[in-house]
């Protein structure tokens, strides 16, 4: 089981979230998608605070971990 990845993220800047599950942290993108069929999934904040990301790529609520993880 892959529990949230907790995280500050600060308002309006740019983050790239890992799809492909090859990036050496899980979340965020390194570039290790390179030549497969997988581009990160770009995002920003509203507020500067914690959010929970998901890291076992189930959620229906990319980036942001839904739980999805228990089920």
């Amino acid at each position: 089981m892959a529990n949230p990845f907790k995280i500050k993220l600060i308002a309006d800047k740019s983050y790239s979230y890992c799809l492909c599950e090859k990036s050496k942290d899980g979340v965020f993108c390194d570039g290790s998608h390179r030549g497969s069929e997988f581009n990160p999934k770009r995002f920003k904040v509203l507020k500067d605070k914690n959010y929970n990301l998901c890291s076992c790529k189930k959620t229906n609520g990319a980036p942001y971990c839904d739980g999805s993880h228990l089920k």
